[in-house]
This record gives structure tokens, C-alpha cells and sequence, in this order.
């Protein structure tokens, strides 16, 4: 289970350390193989541990290719999808094509969501997070948090 925000750099060369606390739990569930893609709906990079991705894969793939929209949906996740491995330093290389797609430059940050991790512009992120706490749902919740006990 992944969980938590940590905020660090690019390198020069596209990589990026996989922040500590993360890194001894997905040497064990996948021995640091892992795969990332965009994300279909914001602009940011999603990093799953190799078994998840396997899972993801596995149901994308039955979807039917005849309606567009499952087709264009799968161009773009299993299209772009990477497979990487950590090096011994604990660092994957993004590749430039992701990281044009996410803007990343720099400054990012890694979110942990459970089975996956998604990886955002640091500007983009803290700029979506303003967003979220301005945001009022006049006591209205959509239906699949009504619920949800927190």
C-alpha cells in the first residue's frame, strides 16, 4: 500500500530517486520493475509496481477495441506504457516523451494511491491541491463517497 506525498528532483539526465520510504516495498512486491504511463485525464505520470501494471494490462485488454473511446483509451495507456527497473542508487529514468507529457522539469512530486504512484509537476500539484480545498460541495457528495467515513 502506498501512501503519502514526497517532493524531490529531476536529475540531469531524466531520472529520478525513488523517495526511501518507498523504495524497500517495491523492491519486495516487484524487485524494483516497474512500469509508467500518462494518465488519461490530468497531467501527470502514473508508476505502478510491475504485478499491478499486469493487472491493469490484463483488463484493458479485454476491453472491446470496436467502440472509439475503449480504443483511444488503450493508445494511450498500454501506447505509452515503459517499463523500468530501479538502478542500484534506487533511481528509474523517465523517459523524455513522459516527461514532456507531465511537464515535468525538476521540481516534482510523487503521491502514493494506494497500488500506484502518481508523478506531478510540483507548480501542478500544489495548483490542483488550491483547487481541491476551494472547492465546495455544499454538503453534497457524489454517490461513491456518501458512504465514506472519515
Amino acid at each position: 500500500m502506498f501512501r503519502g506525498v514526497a517532493t524531490f528532483n529531476l536529475d540531469a539526465k531524466g531520472r529520478m530517486a525513488i523517495p526511501a520510504k518507498f523504495r524497500k516495498h517495491l523492491d519486495v512486491c516487484c524487485e524494483g520493475r516497474l512500469v509508467i504511463t500518462i494518465d488519461h485525464v490530468d497531467r501527470c505520470l502514473q508508476l505502478y509496481p510491475m504485478p499491478e501494471w499486469e493487472l491493469v494490462e490484463q483488463k484493458l485488454s479485454a476491453l472491446p477495441s470496436m467502440n472509439p473511446k475503449v480504443r483511444s483509451l488503450k493508445r494511450m495507456l498500454l501506447g505509452y506504457a515503459t517499463e523500468c527497473e530501479m538502478d542500484g542508487n534506487g533511481r528509474i529514468l523517465l523517459p523524455a516523451k513522459l516527461r514532456e507529457f507531465a511537464d515535468l522539469e525538476k521540481s516534482m512530486v510523487m503521491i502514493g494511491q494506494g497500488n500506484k504512484f502518481e508523478l506531478w509537476d510540483e507548480h501542478s500539484w500544489n495548483s490542483l491541491m488550491d483547487a481541491c480545498l476551494e472547492e465546495d460541495f455544499d454538503g453534497i457528495l457524489p454517490t461513491e463517497l456518501e458512504n465514506l467515513s472519515i
